[in-house]
């Protein structure tokens, strides 16, 4: 009879190296929202993988940026938090890197002062030919010692196997945490706060997506006339100014019935389950440095 193991497996790196895409590649399924732009991970996100003889679970973690709010802070405090009750720690970089940069530094500092199991991850590996992975591989390597190195591509889905073999090999003896046909531990009001933001990232300017923040105000569930389930859901989409109003609601409402659209058709097919989604738009100035607000997103 083969033993069976169980885990935990915090992800770590810098902003934008691919956490999230690589967490939602190993689950199968989205629990991690992905945009192109920085910051978008900012709480810690459980993802459940239950394979023949193991049961994994993947925390994803905020990159590591330089904080420049109260909130900036929390989030980088997650991700060291992240590396303490854990068996395993992947610690992810991309594979274009051609020198180690200060927030890697930083990370493997920390790794160090964990003395943890920890697995070296290089994405992105298409961009780059083989003799650059090599130096890369060498470079981090006097570093740390590392129980493996597993170059992947978490977009295109290779080596994905490689590495939970790795991570398996690694885990303790130990019991299933979670119900096997759990894969996250999100509730389904974050799920849907989580892909408004996703979706507000993907279609405005810059500078405002991380400005906001989004909160369910009421989620409630109730049958249609033919006796279907469906979502009554109040959503507030908050922002910093005025401005940042303006622009979100865009002219004649169209920006935010596009967020609305959009989000709709991605929580419907998450949760499998109709939506009737209210949303609307609020300033809350500042809130990036009020410690009540903090609080209720990390």
């Amino acid at each position: 009879m083969e033993t069976f193991k169980s885990g935990f497996v915090s992800i770590i790196g810098k902003t934008n190296v691919g956490k999230s895409t690589m967490l939602n590649s190993i689950i199968g399924t989205q629990v991690a929202i992905t945009t192109s732009k920085p910051q978008t991970t900012r709480t810690a996100i459980k993802g459940i993988v239950n394979r023949k003889n193991s049961q994994i679970v993947f925390i994803d973690t905020p990159g590591i940026h330089k904080a420049k709010s109260k909130f900036g802070e929390a989030m980088t405090n997650i991700a060291y938090e992240a590396l303490g009750e854990v068996d395993v720690i992947l610690f992810l970089i991309e594979a274009t890197y051609t020198h180690i940069g200060t927030a890697d530094k930083i990370i493997l500092e920390k790794l160090k002062e964990k003395n943890k199991k920890v697995i070296l991850v290089i994405n992105k590996i298409d961009l780059v030919p083989k003799e650059n992975l090599l130096k890369l591989i060498e470079l981090y390597r006097n570093e740390y010692n590392f129980k493996a190195i597993v170059p992947i591509s978490a977009l295109k889905n290779k080596e994905i196997e490689t590495l939970l073999i790795e991570i398996e090999e690694l885990l303790p003896v130990g019991p299933a945490y979670y119900n096997i046909d759990e894969y996250t531990d999100q509730t389904e009001r974050q799920i849907v706060e989580e892909i408004v933001r996703e979706k507000c990232l993907k279609l405005l300017n810059d500078e405002i997506p991380h400005g906001i923040y989004v909160k369910v105000e009421k989620m409630k569930l109730r049958k249609t006339k033919n006796g279907e389930d469906i979502y009554d859901v109040d959503i507030i989409i908050y922002c910093m100014k005025n401005s940042h109003k303006g622009i979100i609601i865009g002219k004649d409402g169209n920006m935010l019935k596009k967020i609305a659209s959009y989000s709709r058709q991605k929580i419907e097919k998450i949760l499998d389950i109709k939506l009737n989604m209210n949303i609307w738009v609020k300033v809350q100035e500042d809130w990036q440095n009020r410690d009540n607000i903090i609080k209720n997103i990390c």
